[in-house]
């Protein structure tokens, strides 16, 4: 017997203090993914700008303020900029593993240092290692964890350098939060690396997108996700693709930022008290 759909019920959080830009504040709308079309309601809603935490789909609802816009890029017309070829080439030796959603005390000491050398004051280094699993395990939708190690001699298994949660949806690779060993010298750009990982899995799949999360123009530590091309930003009209010359404005006038965050950027333990 076919379980009935449930239409999702929204909620509104109070306003809080903006993380990305000073003097603003912030809101959010958001429902909870539950039960046998939780991937088909997160799909769905992911089409239309929001965002996945534990349990729970939400997006912006900023009452003056409109600056988060998700973006998405399109795998299979990629085309990585010379700097994203070294990138590539710098690290093309990292051997790279699909695991199943389940946290790991190495994952969180990487997380921790990541979050110790690159978000000293953020929200996140508060977690313990309980906040930890319920954010990687705790998911009613398609997610695994890719796991980037350094390689070894004697086929053991290398040092971890670099992890993602993502979700795998029908149209798309969803990177939720990724992390990774950011005073590595020898492999700079690894948070990049990480996302010229998704995008090459979802072009060799035949998924058309892999989605970023939202990008904050005026946000110097979004700037990254303005990097990559073809690149579709959500607006009032839908998805639309960024022209070229659009592009290479806002790559002048971004702020020099890296993948210093998650792909949600958000630095929340979970929406239901933020974001």
């Amino acid at each position: 017997m076919t379980a009935p759909v449930r239409f999702p019920r929204f909620f509104v959080t109070s306003p809080a203090p903006c993380p990305y830009l000073a003097g603003r504040t912030e809101r959010k709308v958001f429902t909870e993914l539950k039960g046998p079309h939780a991937d088909q309601l997160n799909e769905a809603l992911g089409r239309i700008g929001f965002r996945r935490s534990q349990t729970v789909a939400y997006r912006p609802s900023c009452v003056d303020c409109q600056a988060c816009v998700s973006v998405r890029v399109v795998a299979g017309e990629f085309a990585p900029s010379k700097a994203q070829k070294r990138i590539l080439k710098r690290n093309s030796d990292l051997v790279v593993t699909e695991c199943r959603p389940w946290a790991t005390s190495e994952q969180f000491e990487l997380l921790r240092e990541y979050l110790g050398h690159r978000h000293p004051e953020g929200g996140m280094t508060k977690m313990d290692e309980v906040d930890y699993a319920d954010m990687v395990e705790h998911t009613p939708v398609s997610s695994y964890v890719l796991e980037y190690r350094e390689p070894t001699s004697d086929g053991s298994v290398g040092r971890l350098v670099g992890a993602c949660l993502t979700d795998r949806q029908g149209d798309g690779l969803s990177m939720i939060y990724s992390f990774y060993d950011s005073e590595n010298e020898e492999r700079s750009g690894l948070g990049n690396f990480i996302i010229l990982d998704h995008i090459r899995r979802a072009a060799e799949e035949g998924i058309p997108y892999v989605y970023l999360g939202y990008w904050v123009e005026g946000s110097a530590r979004m700037q990254y996700k303005i990097r990559y091309r073809p690149l579709e930003r959500l607006g009032p009209r839908g998805w639309r693709r960024l022209g070229s010359e659009e592009q290479d404005r806002l790559i002048r006038e971004a702020v020099g930022g890296d993948a210093s965050a998650g792909s949600t950027g958000r630095g929340d333990k979970a929406l239901a008290v933020s974001r």
